[in-house]
């Protein structure tokens, strides 16, 4: 994968977030790149919260993919931690270059890090092709998930 690090986000970071986010049929419509006050504003509250882990993908100084982790204190499970994988994004030019992967081992590894006995994660009914990859990273297809809007 050359040299690709992967770290915490920052300020920077967040033009290149945003332009993964909204570069898709759906993120197009959710997102709104011409303004970043309110995601400069989730950033200063995900950097405030230490169960949030919102993380870059670099390469030669380039922005490549994103995710964020969020690690959940919970009782049911025997009073089981888990984690929550959100926001996954990987650039265009990077699909199907093994980039995605490497940041869900990260999410993975540093959800065992924080003692978490559960990954879990949600993904859009329609993107089919993003079920069969998590499918081939051992995550099952367990639950139905529900949302209500606000």
């Amino acid at each position: 994968m050359g040299d690709l690090e992967i770290r915490p986000a920052v300020a920077a970071d967040v033009p290149a977030i945003v332009a993964m986010l909204a570069d898709d049929a759906l993120g197009a419509d959710r997102e709104s790149p011409d303004d970043l006050t309110p995601y400069l504003e989730a950033l200063a509250r995900i950097a405030g919260d230490p169960n949030q882990h919102l993380v870059v993908a670099v390469r030669e100084g380039r922005t490549v993919g994103t995710l964020q982790l969020t690690v959940i204190p919970g009782l049911s499970r025997k009073g089981s931690t888990r984690s929550i994988v959100e926001g996954v994004r990987i650039h265009a030019d990077e699909r199907g270059s093994g980039l995605g992967t490497l940041l869900i081992e990260w999410a993975v590894d540093e959800s065992r890090r924080q003692n978490c006995q559960l990954v879990q994660l949600t993904s859009d009914a329609t993107r089919t092709d993003a079920h069969r990859f998590y499918e081939r990273l051992g995550f099952e297809a367990s639950h139905v998930g529900f949302k209500l809007q606000l």
